[in-house]
């Protein structure tokens, strides 16, 4: 699977960056990643995926090659600069059929496009995206207010993870099998190793996100998330895992029976099966976008 860099200054005064496979004629895939990892983590899911698409990875800010950018920008503007930066690439692929791929904060991401540009892809799949209950935004919400938001279970645990480790293979070999990374393909761990982590100054690898950007993201929360949700048109698929987070399923069921466009299936493996299972994965992100009903 070729991939070219692309970058874009945008208007928030950062440069997104990200990759893009040479335009073939092919449908174009649009694809947005989850919090600390970047496009390039999911290449065994994607490598299956290039057979049908092309594809366009953006990497959010602090995420990837792209720089940290200062204060977080939040999730509405984070999803309305990766189209910013959608719309000023993807002349080079030439007027082909459009669609959007997410997982988690990327998951989301891409709902709030959909929303907001219904025009902008024919169908969308999300992965395990991350969507909070208006009963969790109201506590995020009054956190942020009192100044406890950056003190909820995941933000902690993005604070507490380590950044730095003496080569790529001690870091493959210390995350292999542990938490986030449990029941991960050794190709999809290795994407990781490979695309994530960056060269640091004393000869070692360290993330390239930082966790203090991560923490950003879980301390906080899109906004007009639901009514956005309730106003997606595109035809779109939410996969879920059988040992995700409860909210996602949760909401997922909710999603579905608020809005028809949307159609729900439970997947086995955790909130990452598309590195537990990217084959599985992508046969089922396939049929669903090739499908025409």
């Amino acid at each position: 699977m070729q991939l070219l860099p692309w970058s874009h200054p945008t208007s928030a005064g950062f440069t997104l960056t990200g990759w893009h496979s040479p335009p073939s004629g092919k449908p174009l895939l649009h694809f947005l990643h989850g919090n600390g990892f970047c496009g390039r983590t999911y290449e065994p899911l994607l490598a299956d995926l290039a057979a049908h698409f092309d594809l366009w990875l953006c990497d959010v800010q602090g995420h990837g090659d792209t720089e940290h950018g200062g204060r977080f920008h939040g999730w509405n503007r984070s999803a309305e600069l990766a189209v910013e930066a959608f719309e000023a690439g993807r002349g080079i692929f030439g007027e082909v059929p459009r669609f959007a791929l997410g997982h988690s904060f990327g998951g989301v991401l891409t709902s709030l496009i959909l929303a907001r540009h219904p025009q902008l892809f024919r169908r969308a799949a999300l992965l395990d995206p991350v969507l909070f209950s208006k009963a969790m935004m109201g506590v995020m919400a009054l956190s942020e207010l009192v100044g406890l938001h950056r003190r909820n279970v995941m933000a902690q645990k993005s604070a507490a993870r380590r950044r730095h480790w003496p080569d790529r293979a001690n870091a493959f070999d210390l995350l292999q099998g542990r938490g986030i990374f449990r029941g991960w393909t050794d190709a999809a761990l290795q994407a990781y190793v490979d695309h994530a982590l960056k060269e640091a100054a004393d000869g070692g690898v360290e993330l390239k996100c930082r966790p203090s950007r991560e923490v950003d993201i879980f301390s906080s929360f899109p906004r007009r998330l639901w009514p956005s949700l309730a106003r997606l048109s595109t035809p779109t698929l939410l996969l879920y895992g059988n040992k995700t987070y409860a909210f996602v399923g949760q909401s997922a069921k909710r999603l579905s029976g608020l809005n028809p466009a949307v159609s729900i299936a439970e997947v086995p493996g955790g909130h990452c099966f598309m590195q537990e299972h990217p084959a599985d994965t992508a046969a089922r992100v396939l049929a669903f976008l090739q499908s025409e009903a």
